[in-house]
């Protein structure tokens, strides 16, 4: 059994987290460290995990009684938090970071961008210890995207419009996520500025070596709890025919993402670890729409999918899931 711990175990993702780990069949969950929840049991806290787990929050950090570390903490806190206990950090102790701290590959670290439809093989190595899980709507925009940069046929602007849900903005309160704000509202927030462009530009140079064009963003917040859907199109001069042959070359293989000829909606994924992409050809454009559960795919889902692939397991472990579609 792969022993597991997390740090930062209150917001919505650790919630999933916690609860695809304690149904995991290869899994352990030693314990879960909060210092505001400390002593409180999990499912005070996370209540759908009633009945699933008797464990307590805790105060501590034994990173030498696990496998694998699981960072659920705020942006900015990882990367110190580790520099600090550098000398109680084994030096074959995994860990998964779900923040944004080591997404950027810029020579300071070692962690590898957890991305698996994008590094899967570098994260299936025995030598590979350090994970940077992928936000999450980055996540949705580069699995539209991917499979343009490896052809090498992204030529010009991209541009994407996507609305993500309330879960999203995280679990602490604030204007933009009371109930009475949200319900029947849609807004704009920060347009062509979104803090995952870079990770996106990143993976997608990864591939094509360089971008000849912007990637014009535009998030939304929609009037809903959980899920992305992502609206993504550019010029293209392929066939929609051979663009899907290119989208379904590229995914094969892959455990999680599916190119469908049937129109896609949130209620597709939801509570699933799926992305699903449609395609279509309009008057020169490719339009690519893009749908995943932001906490799941989007994050705590692609984080067990990483712990799997570190450890050896098949891909789909403790993440066949049933979507909400009514």
């Amino acid at each position: 059994m792969i022993k597991a711990g997390i740090i930062g175990g209150t917001g919505y993702t650790a919630g999933e987290l916690v609860r695809l780990l304690v149904n995991h069949p290869e899994a352990e969950l030693r314990w879960i460290s909060s210092t505001s929840q400390a002593g409180k049991r999990v499912d005070s806290v996370h209540q759908g995990l009633t009945g699933d787990t008797d464990l307590v929050f805790s105060s501590s950090t034994p990173l030498d009684d696990i496998d694998v570390l699981f960072m659920c903490t705020p942006h900015g806190f990882s990367k110190p938090f580790l520099e600090q206990h550098k000398a109680q950090v084994p030096e074959d102790l995994r860990i998964i970071d779900l923040s944004q701290d080591f997404r950027i590959d810029d020579g300071t670290h070692d962690f590898i961008y957890g991305l698996p439809e994008l590094n899967r093989h570098w994260l299936s190595q025995p030598g590979c210890r350090h994970v940077a899980n992928p936000g999450c709507f980055a996540t949705a925009l580069q699995l539209a995207l991917l499979p343009l940069a490896q052809a090498r046929i992204l030529k010009g602007d991209v541009h994407i419009t996507a609305v993500t849900g309330s879960t999203g903005a995280g679990v602490k309160p604030g204007p933009t996520k009371h109930y009475s704000w949200r319900n029947d509202n849609l807004s704009v927030y920060k347009p062509f500025r979104h803090q995952h462009l870079a990770e996106v530009g990143q993976s997608l140079r990864q591939l094509q070596g360089d971008l000849p064009g912007e990637i014009d963003f535009i998030p939304m917040r929609g009037p809903f709890s959980r899920g992305i859907l992502a609206a993504v199109y550019t010029r293209c001069e392929a066939s929609l025919d051979e663009l899907k042959e290119l989208y379904q070359s590229y995914y094969e293989g892959h455990s999680f993402t599916t190119v469908t000829d049937k129109e896609v909606d949130l209620k597709d994924v939801v509570n699933t670890n799926k992305c699903l992409l449609h395609l279509d050809k309009i008057d020169g454009k490719l339009l690519v729409t893009s749908v995943i559960d932001n906490l799941l795919k989007g994050a705590s889902g692609t984080a067990v999918h990483n712990m799997n692939l570190l450890f050896g397991l098949p891909e789909r472990t403790g993440l066949r899931l049933k979507a909400s579609a009514f």
